[in-house]
Order: C-alpha cells, then sequence, then structure tokens
C-alpha cells in the first residue's frame, strides 16, 4: 500500500489550528486543542503564555475546556517558565471566573508534585472567599493534590482559614485525608 508523504506542521501552525478549533465553541474540539498543545511542551517558549492566556480569556468558556487545558498545557508551561506564577495570581483577582479557576487549576500536577507551595497559598489566599462554587472547588481541587506531599502545612491552613473558607472548597481540600483529620477540619 502506497502513504504520502505529510509534511510534518511547525508548532506555529498547530497552534493556529488549536486556535480555530477553540474558536469552534465546541468542547470536543478545544480537548483536540489542548491534547495537541501538551504535546508540544517540550517545545514551550516563554511567549507562548500570552499565546495561551489569549485563549483563556477568548475561548474557555466551561470547567472541561478549563481544566483540561491548564491542567496540562498551562501547567507544563509554568512548571518550565515559573516565572509566571505571579500571572496566575493576577487571574485570580479576574472579574472572569474562568481565570478565576484556571489560576487554581493550572497548579494542580505541581501541587501533587510538591512543587510552589508558597505560591498555591498565596492564590489560595486571593480566592479564599470567591462566592463561585466552580472556582472554590478549583482551589480545593489544588489544596486536596498540594496535601499529597503538604499535608500538615495544608492542615496547618485549613485550620486557620476554616471560618471563611467555603464548605464546598473545605470539602475539596480534606477529601484523601485520613478520618481524624477531616473530622477536625470539619468541626466548628
Amino acid at each position: 500500500m502506497f502513504y504520502p508523504q505529510i509534511k510534518p506542521l511547525g508548532k506555529k501552525e498547530i497552534f493556529r489550528l488549536c486556535e480555530e478549533l477553540f474558536k469552534s465553541n465546541y468542547t470536543e474540539e478545544a480537548v483536540i486543542a489542548c491534547e495537541w498543545t501538551y504535546r508540544l511542551h517540550l517545545l514551550y517558549e516563554p511567549g507562548d503564555f500570552f499565546i495561551f492566556e489569549g485563549w483563556l480569556k477568548k475561548y474557555i468558556n466551561n470547567w472541561a475546556k478549563c481544566d483540561t487545558f491548564c491542567n496540562h498545557s498551562v501547567g507544563a508551561l509554568v512548571e518550565k517558565y515559573p516565572q509566571y506564577l505571579r500571572n496566575l495570581k493576577e487571574w485570580a483577582k479576574s472579574p472572569n471566573r474562568w481565570l478565576r479557576r484556571a489560576a487554581a487549576v493550572t497548579l494542580i500536577i505541581p501541587a501533587k508534585q510538591g512543587k510552589f507551595l508558597k505560591d498555591i497559598l498565596e492564590i489560595v489566599d486571593i480566592l479564599l472567599t470567591d462566592a463561585d462554587d466552580l472556582v472554590q472547588k478549583g482551589y480545593g481541587w489544588m489544596l486536596k493534590e498540594a496535601a499529597v506531599n503538604h499535608q500538615d502545612e495544608i492542615l496547618n491552613y485549613i485550620m486557620k482559614n476554616k471560618k471563611v473558607m467555603p464548605r464546598t472548597a473545605l470539602r475539596y481540600a480534606i477529601e484523601r485525608m485520613p478520618k481524624e483529620l477531616k473530622q477536625k477540619a470539619m468541626a466548628r
């Protein structure tokens, strides 16, 4: 069987196609764009952060797109270029709920690996009393993953802030903790 030669596409062309997929507003096509951008993570350059940020602002409009894009592509970029952690803290102050959620869910995988604890807690400080349940679930999830390697620090943070932390975020944050720690955190 004869297979024609297919010219490989460069990163710039793939990013252009990804933007077209995001523009379609179909979650399934956005997931493909997320997969393609993540496959290029070894080729990320600092300026790619602003491309990704633009896509977040223009095209991310549900939790599935936000989490898929941020957990992998944006998270890998921030791990490679941690100077952009400061931008996540600005996202946490945005009126855009998806940018606020993105500030947290971008750090899910690094949190699970024990990275960026100081920055994670600074982002949670900003989001702590956010009224949006999807933002609360996002930062609660980030705390839960950070507790994998920093259980004492996360529990101390929760205990210090549990009077103002929404119950939704609190429950997410303690989900994997031992029963006695969960009870301690949930006690009024």
